[in-house]
């Protein structure tokens, strides 16, 4: 019996060592996600030097608008109800604290376009996305931080209310406004269809030409302009028979990504023709061409603009 139990400390001692062994990474990833959990806007705090409590008009005045059209296209189901005004970033501890707090699964953020209300959501980072796009919407946000936040950088609390209580994000701002706010920076109103323009044909030359362009404009929470895609073709003819056509086009966006392409695919004949490929988006998605396809296409979850499709013109 003597025997049987030594045999069995030996089996427990070894299963322990083995567990041990086996779990030594994730003991090391569980500290290191126990540290950054601890991270808190106090910390941050720390890390900055007092301002104004009051933040600028510009920003005051962004933050009224943002109301307006919230009011407007979500009916006060989101609604401001507050700022705290932290300070002014002074390290770069403080701006790695902030591209930790403001891309934290934990964190809060509002994604869609609201004039498309199936395309908002509202929740937290880590229940919104999950794997790859999760990857790709952290990395997103604290690629932003990087390029836009720097020292001198004003920080504050903005206070939201909802149907499900209350929450805070951190809004990024110096004395031209908001730079970055995971609800303000993330909601858009965004084009669902394209404006067009057209040339009136130049009939009095000996080859005329005519134009089309379409495109595709995103907007602050605010409302000013935040970015834009489109294309324009040109077609010359003489008559009704087409000689040439040329096609070029175009995106931007402010925090975000953007692509654009477009080629033509008929150029003499009885009208002119191209296809183009577009997409614009906030941080926390990302965009792909295929180019065998020739489209522009979008994964992750946040606002965005894809528009492909082809046009032609006749003289």
């Amino acid at each position: 019996m003597k025997k049987l139990v030594t045999s069995f400390k030996f089996i427990a001692v070894l299963s322990v060592l083995t567990f041990s062994s086996c779990s030594d990474d994730n003991n090391e990833i569980t500290k290191q996600e126990t540290v950054q959990a601890k991270i808190t806007t106090a910390d941050l705090k720390k890390e900055t030097t007092p301002t104004s409590q009051a933040a600028p008009d510009v920003v005051q005045i962004q933050l009224s608008e943002s109301q307006k059209n919230l009011e407007k296209y979500l009916n006060n189901d989101l609604q401001i109800a507050g700022v705290n005004v932290i300070g002014k970033i002074s390290t770069q501890k403080g701006i790695e604290l902030s591209q930790h707090l403001i891309s934290n699964k934990d964190q809060f953020i509002a994604v869609g376009n609201l004039m498309d209300l199936s395309t908002v959501k509202l929740g937290r980072i880590g229940d919104l996305y999950t794997g790859d796009d999760l990857s790709t919407a952290q990395t997103g946000l604290k690629e932003m931080v990087t390029e836009e936040i720097k020292t001198g950088t004003n920080v504050m609390e903005v206070i939201w209310s909802n149907k499900n209580g209350k929450f805070t994000t951190l809004c990024f701002y110096n004395e031209s406004g908001i730079i970055w706010d995971n609800v303000l920076g993330s909601l858009t109103i965004m084009d669902t269809r394209g404006t067009a323009e057209d040339s009136n044909a130049g009939a009095t030359a000996k080859v005329a030409s005519k134009w089309y362009k379409e495109w595709w404009t995103a907007k602050w929470l605010w409302g000013s302009k935040r970015g834009e895609a489109g294309y324009q073709i040109t077609i010359y003819y003489t008559g009704s028979s087409v000689s040439n056509a040329d096609v070029n086009d175009w995106s931007n966006i402010s925090l975000g990504k953007a692509k654009s392409e477009s080629k033509i695919t008929k150029r003499t004949g009885a009208y002119g023709q191209c296809q183009y490929a577009l997409g614009l988006c906030t941080p926390t998605g990302s965009l792909s061409f295929n180019a065998s396809k020739f489209s522009v296409s979008f994964s992750g979850l946040g606002s965005n603009i894809v528009a492909n499709g082809t046009k032609s013109l006749y003289p």
